[in-house]
């Protein structure tokens, strides 16, 4: 589950029932904090140097340990996220890309657009993940 830098800055959630099934908030309000523009992060390998060709979880899951140690480098964690913008190769990876997003942001969601497109920077790329997150 993602864990935040101890916050001490308010933040609240807008959830409906659809958003909330889907892994996301119709919105995030804060104050306080600062702001962490997080670049799109793509994961043609995991950290050992293993290809993810072709393993959407294992893109994803490598895609989110990436921006967790970003994160971790700016004194935050994925659960200071707010927003993401989602960027998939094929729509039939949405709902497992709403799986793994709720398994890994259980319950308090960042707020989310996803968007399939023909492709990304290289054609073995099958997920991309950019957002916001704001801390202490």
């Amino acid at each position: 589950m993602a864990q935040s830098s101890g916050r001490t800055h308010a933040r609240s959630f807008i959830k409906r029932d659809t958003a909330q099934a889907r892994g996301y908030s119709q919105a995030v309000i804060t104050s306080g904090g600062r702001a962490i523009w997080l670049a799109g992060q793509v994961a043609g390998e995991d950290a050992a140097g293993k290809s993810l060709t072709g393993d959407f979880d294992g893109q994803v899951r490598e895609v989110f340990a990436r921006l967790g140690r970003t994160l971790a480098d700016a004194g935050a964690g994925l659960g200071d996220m707010v927003t993401m913008t989602v960027f998939i190769t094929d729509a039939r990876y949405g709902d497992r890309f709403t799986q793994l997003r709720r398994e890994i942001f259980g319950d308090d969601f960042p707020a989310s657009a996803l968007i399939t497109v023909a492709g990304l920077a290289r054609p073995e790329l099958l997920v991309e993940v950019q957002g916001i997150a704001v801390a202490r």
